[in-house]
């Protein structure tokens, strides 16, 4: 667990962007990606907005794709084990980075073929607690034709990257924008925020 740990706080301190091929396993990805599926079909995921508070709105000239936020609530036994994994990352993250992060909060989205969300921060104009964006990708057999990249603009390294099952990524929310370029197939992640205060 701890070598998938280093993999991802290694790599953005080289990058700024953190990169583990396997932060969360094959076996819980599949099954996150079974149960986000389920909750598709039940009518479940809700259209994203953007912006935070009183001040979120629709706008799919912006974003297109669908979420739901997971909750220790639900008690699903695999958003718990997804939970596990990432209180150990904060453990370990806080324990050698001293980055005080306090909490966190993370949702499923799901992008239909054509969806894409335009270039963003992740961090609020109004809204400073948000630390770090962390990207869970869930898609089997991910293939370059199916489009669908996470763009990270950087001033010398623009990073283009595969949305590939069991890939985890991780930068700073108020430092890189990005993108997800459109999609030609269905893509599936889980997509949070490690927060402080």
């Amino acid at each position: 667990m701890e070598a998938s740990f280093e993999t991802l706080i290694n790599t953005y301190i080289i990058n700024k962007v953190g990169i583990s091929e396997d932060f969360l396993g094959k076996a819980l990805c599949q099954n996150l990606a079974l149960h986000l599926l389920a909750l598709n079909a039940a009518d479940v995921l809700k259209e994203a907005e953007i912006g935070n508070d009183s001040k979120t709105t629709q706008n799919t000239l912006i974003r297109s794709d669908k979420i739901h936020w997971l909750d220790k609530s639900h008690n699903n036994e695999f958003e718990n084990e997804f939970f596990a994994k990432i209180d150990a990352f904060v453990a370990y993250l806080n324990m050698s980075c001293y980055t005080n992060i306090s909490s966190y909060e993370f949702h499923y989205s799901l992008y239909e073929k054509g969806s894409f969300y335009k270039p963003h921060f992740d961090q609020f104009e109004n809204d400073n607690h948000r630390q770090f964006s962390m990207i869970s990708y869930l898609n089997p057999n991910w293939q370059p034709q199916d489009g669908g990249e996470l763009h990270i603009y950087q001033t010398n390294n623009n990073q283009m990257i595969s949305p590939t099952e069991s890939k985890t990524v991780f930068f700073k929310s108020d430092e890189l924008k990005h993108e997800v370029l459109v999609t030609n197939e269905r893509r599936l992640s889980v997509t949070g925020w490690l927060k402080r205060g």
